[in-house]
């Protein structure tokens, strides 16, 4: 194995750690509104509203004109590629108005989920074939950051060491191209909460999961301090039917993570998955409160757990945005608080709060 490579520039490499370092400064996280078309769609289904392109921008607007005060929780949000060229009802890019409250945008470049021929019924992403241009492309047009999703399942044989090396190798590929463009990567090797496996088998496998992702990013030459990771809170399969205080929920993902990411990363986002607003709220502070050595940010970087109430909230009237946008600044605020572990449970209740957020991880 050669030892003679570069990392980026001394230009590029201040670039990508400022970036970095902002999304996760104290206090702050990121609103991921970065589903697709479809998965929208499910979501506005609930709520009887009708799947499309208008509606969908309707709700985007609702989260993007939130009062300014958000960018004291908020420090980037996440956009699928339709919402970059999406305005609101004056005609001002999204993203305009983002940058304006102090919050960087970032974008998701993967494509879709594809099988992995031999596996049991495991998965790889697909899109590194014009990641470079479209990255470029994103750059121009403001973006600071993206995000590749890989999802692994656990059962009795899976995650195979097929599916976590492929998918390793995939996030390192991913990495490498967008810091070649100027963009932070976040790193989001997805573990799915579906299955009967407890609490030990998910530390475990987020172990060795996160163990090879690191391996993959070292063997890439990827400039580590211009990065982030977003994986999943270590929690049991939704189908264990068994209950686990926050406190052990938090002492496993802190371990999981001490074990494997390099001090050199500058933070940890994690996804919410299935968990309830207050459940993933609740165990992130309880992640902030383990008395270990954390040498990173942990913060949030939550899609349904910030954005259920709203949605029940708003309902598709007009009379609600009000009511909708108060709903996003609550549950900001109270993952704020729990990103430095001074959230109180219960504190923040939300129409939506404590509402399974139940959805197809696999769906495009």
């Amino acid at each position: 194995m050669t030892t003679h490579f570069y990392y980026p520039d001394r230009e590029l490499q201040d670039e990508l750690s400022c970036i970095a370092k902002g999304l996760v400064a104290p206090g702050k996280g990121i609103l991921a509104v970065d589903e697709t078309s479809s998965q929208m769609g499910k979501r506005l289904e609930l709520i009887g509203v009708e799947n499309t392109e208008e509606n969908r921008r309707l709700y985007r607007q609702i989260l993007f004109t939130t009062d300014a005060k958000i960018a004291e929780n908020i420090s980037g949000v996440i956009f699928p590629p339709e919402a970059l060229h999406q305005k609101t009802d004056d005609s001002v890019p999204f993203a305009d108005v983002l940058r304006k409250k102090g919050i960087l945008t970032g974008i998701k470049v993967d494509k879709q989920f594809v099988a992995l021929f031999g596996s049991e019924d495991e998965f790889t992403t697909q899109g590194l074939d014009d990641l470079a241009a479209r990255c470029s492309q994103y750059k121009k047009e403001g973006c600071s950051f993206a995000k590749w999703r890989c999802v692994l399942k656990i059962s009795k044989n899976t995650p195979s060491h097929q599916a976590i090396l492929e998918n390793a190798n995939v996030l390192a590929r991913y990495a490498a191209t967008c810091q070649s463009q100027g963009l932070v990567p976040i790193i989001n090797p997805d573990i799915l909460a579906v299955g009967e496996h407890d609490l030990d088998r998910c530390q475990k496998v987020a172990e060795t999961v996160l163990a090879a992702v690191y391996k993959s990013l070292n063997d890439h030459h990827i400039f580590l301090e211009g990065t982030l990771l977003q994986p999943s809170i270590v929690t049991p399969g939704m189908q264990s039917q068994k209950s686990t205080l926050p406190a052990d929920i938090g002492l496993c993902t802190v371990l999981a993570i001490r074990r494997t990411v390099p001090p050199a990363v500058p933070g940890v986002m994690f996804c919410s998955g299935n968990q309830s607003e207050e459940e993933a709220t609740v165990n992130l502070n309880a992640i902030n409160n383990v008395p270990l050595c954390k040498p990173w940010a942990m913060t949030f970087a939550f899609d349904r757990a910030l954005q259920s109430s709203v949605l029940r909230t708003w309902g598709g009237r007009k009379d609600n945005v009000v009511n909708a946008q108060n709903e996003l600044i609550k549950r900001c605020k109270a993952n704020s608080l729990a990103s430095i572990g001074k959230y109180i449970p219960g504190s923040v209740e939300g129409s939506a709060g404590t509402e399974k957020l139940i959805f197809d991880a696999l769906e495009y």
